[in-house]
């Protein structure tokens, strides 16, 4: 269920989503991020292309976190009052990702090439003070082809 942690009218505003390690937490998370986006007002590009990293980040975390009781995999999306969505990913595993070339042959691998592609900026680092990382991206509401300048 989604833990809002904004009130409606100040910024930044911000919302996490809490969901088990299970394969349809990663449909979840579309789900949500798209309602979210919704909510927030967010140009058509903005919202696809957030939700395709997060599905990459949300397959990652399911694919790769530890596997222990209680452990979740906790996404959280922050728009600012500059303009920038950032997205990030927080899993029980404490290896950081790094972006990999994949070959045709391989059925994965592409995801993290996806998200350092289309994304704005990105990192991972470790959980401070717990066990696991925190995977992130950004975009830039008013960027690309027909943005306000």
């Amino acid at each position: 269920m989604p833990t809002p942690h904004h009130s409606p009218t100040a910024l930044p505003q911000d919302i996490e989503f809490r969901l088990p390690r299970h394969a349809r937490s990663v449909s979840r998370a579309r789900a949500l991020l798209r309602e979210q986006a919704t909510s927030w007002k967010l140009p058509d590009e903005v919202t696809e292309t957030a939700v395709l990293l997060l599905s990459e980040l949300m397959t990652n975390a399911y694919r790769h976190a530890k596997v222990s009781p209680g452990r979740e995999i906790r996404a959280r999306c922050v728009l600012d009052g500059d303009g920038r969505l950032r997205i990030s990913v927080t899993d029980a595993n404490d290896t950081l990702p790094m972006p990999r070339e994949a070959s045709p042959e391989d059925e994965s691998g592409r995801g993290l090439a996806l998200v350092e592609a289309l994304a704005d900026d990105w990192g991972a680092e470790p959980r401070p003070g717990g066990i696991g990382k925190t995977v992130w991206f950004e975009l830039e509401l008013n960027s690309g082809p027909g943005a306000e300048t």
